[in-house]
């Protein structure tokens, strides 16, 4: 997939996932919903009633608002595992807030004078509660529910990162792919979902409720729209993959697979970060990985020989501007230290410091530079500073530490760390945007998702991978003034991997023997 084609074209290419996103976006959306409407209305009644009890209440709610949305899916991954069960939990909690708040203010602004009246009618606190309070409040209680509605659509984008569908998962593979189509293939969709709901809501918010059947018939319609989610039936009898959003939309990916090994496997889209998890707990059995990630080992894992040659060369390199390298000529030779210093092996050790024993990048960093005599400490810093950027991924954050040192050890340039970026698109924009000055970047991401190189260049150059960097090294000085300093020297390809008991009983190979396999269980 790549950006030269507009966005009526990729969305009549893929209008099927595209349906199928949307549809798993709003059941996301109204399944958490409803089971905050179910909790957050009776909770208000109470604290209504209970007014010792609000302050406490709306405070837990509140903070449950202000965990940040990743890190609250970070949280529930362990108890409730991936896929909907966390996504739909997340979202329900951050539902809760808005509509226990509006349900608690509308009962309690009712005048107290209508209540009076009704009590003095012979009413009794449930017959007032259903009969005259709920149906006054209802124009708040519905200005909640569309409030929790709009922000659980933007919200349920990041349970494209735990296997939960949604339309996240052409957002961030758009982002990681440098692929504005995809994310706007993405993004406009839930755009117009949240203007649509809030739409509705607000004619139903100015709609009298002479009865609380009307808030019953509203919660059959929420409960209704949550039969959208549609969780894949997959007999788990088969294999099932795990791809992050980037490996899903890369020619050097699924797509390649899937066009050179007619690779075909029921998949979800995951966060790397959640991935090896996953697959050590065995709720996945195949998933995307890095040829040099520490977890490899640590989680009992197989990468499976490329046999037909998908995966380019990927190796590490600093990129940065050559106004920039005019500015501080003493910047290329002080990076060009760590040349060749790293191989798989360093950097799969590395990697399984900071992946798995969690180590922090900076101490990892300084032990190296010690390791290898390069380590200083340092200098008395000048006026001027460099801005390092990474991608969110350990290895990143180890190789920006690295150069941190370096550069404050051998030069007077202060540095100003701006790691954990995201994705290729941002950190690539970011450094054309002069928003930094350099970053770790991959001969095979350069090749494959900046210039979008053709498939013919691809298969020319995959064998030899000085070919590749010699290629990349000319187009970006060529296409965007930047240039490729030397290869650190390790090579974090790509690599689909199993577990060793699951390779070793169904003697799964090469990525052939597994589509090979896959054919027979049809």
């Amino acid at each position: 997939m790549n950006d030269s084609i507009n966005l009526w074209e990729f969305v009549a290419r893929h209008w099927e996932k595209l349906l199928e996103q949307t549809g798993q976006h709003i059941g996301l959306t109204f399944m958490s919903i409803s089971l905050a409407i179910m909790v957050g209305v009776p909770a208000g009644i109470l604290i209504s009633r209970q007014r010792k009890l609000s302050s406490s209440v709306l405070g837990i709610a509140g903070v449950m608002q202000t965990i940040p949305s990743i890190a609250l899916l970070g949280l529930l991954i362990p108890v409730l595992g991936i896929g909907a069960k966390p996504a739909i939990a997340a979202l329900f909690l951050y539902g809760l807030l808005p509509i226990v708040r509006n349900t608690y203010t509308g009962i309690i602004n009712i005048d107290p004078e209508i209540k009076e009246a009704a009590r003095g009618l012979g009413m009794s606190y449930k017959q007032s509660l259903l009969k005259v309070e709920l149906p006054l409040a209802m124009p708040v209680i519905l200005a909640g529910v569309r409030i929790a509605t709009i922000i659980n659509v933007g919200v349920a984008t990041l349970a494209a990162y735990i296997a939960a569908g949604g339309l996240g998962e052409f957002i961030f593979g758009g982002i990681s792919l440098n692929n504005t189509t995809m994310m706007l293939a993405g993004a406009i969709p839930a755009a117009l979902l949240a203007l649509l709901f809030d739409f509705v809501l607000s004619r139903l918010q100015k709609t009298r409720f002479r009865k609380i059947a009307g808030l019953s018939s509203i919660m059959a319609g929420f409960v209704l729209l949550s039969g959208f989610y549609i969780i894949p039936s997959i007999e788990r009898s088969k294999l099932l993959a795990g791809f992050t959003p980037e490996f899903m939309g890369r020619a050097d990916g699924y797509i390649g697979l899937q066009q050179i090994y007619g690779l075909k496997i029921p998949t979800v889209v995951i966060n790397d970060a959640v991935m090896y998890k996953a697959i050590y707990e065995k709720k996945l059995d195949v998933v995307s990985g890095y040829g040099t990630d520490g977890r490899i080992d640590a989680y009992q894992l197989v990468s499976l020989e490329d046999d037909k040659r998908i995966f380019p060369p990927y190796y590490a390199a600093p990129i940065i501007k050559e106004q920039t390298l005019q500015r501080f000529p003493e910047l290329e030779p002080v990076l060009n230290l760590l040349a060749g210093r790293i191989n798989d092996s360093i950097m799969t050790s590395l990697n399984y410091q900071a992946d798995y024993l969690h180590r922090e990048p900076a101490t990892i960093a300084r032990e190296f530079l010690e390791s290898q005599r390069l380590y200083k400490p340092a200098r008395p810093v000048g006026k001027s500073s460099i801005r390092i950027g990474s991608k969110v991924f350990d290895e990143q954050y180890i190789l920006a530490s690295i150069y941190t040192q370096l550069i404050r050890g051998y030069t007077d340039l202060d540095v100003l760390p701006k790691t954990g970026l995201g994705g290729t698109k941002i950190c690539f924009d970011a450094l054309m945007n002069d928003q930094i000055d350099l970053y770790p970047e991959y001969t095979g991401t350069g090749l494959t998702v900046m210039l979008h190189a053709d498939s013919a260049t691809v298969h020319r150059l995959i064998a030899n991978k000085d070919a590749v960097y010699d290629y990349v090294q000319r187009a970006f000085k060529q296409q965007f003034q930047i240039k490729w300093l030397k290869p650190v020297g390790f090579n974090n390809t790509y690599a689909l991997m199993m577990r060793k008991e699951d390779v070793k009983r169904l003697k799964i190979r090469t990525i052939s023997d597994l589509s090979n396999y896959l054919k027979l269980e049809k």
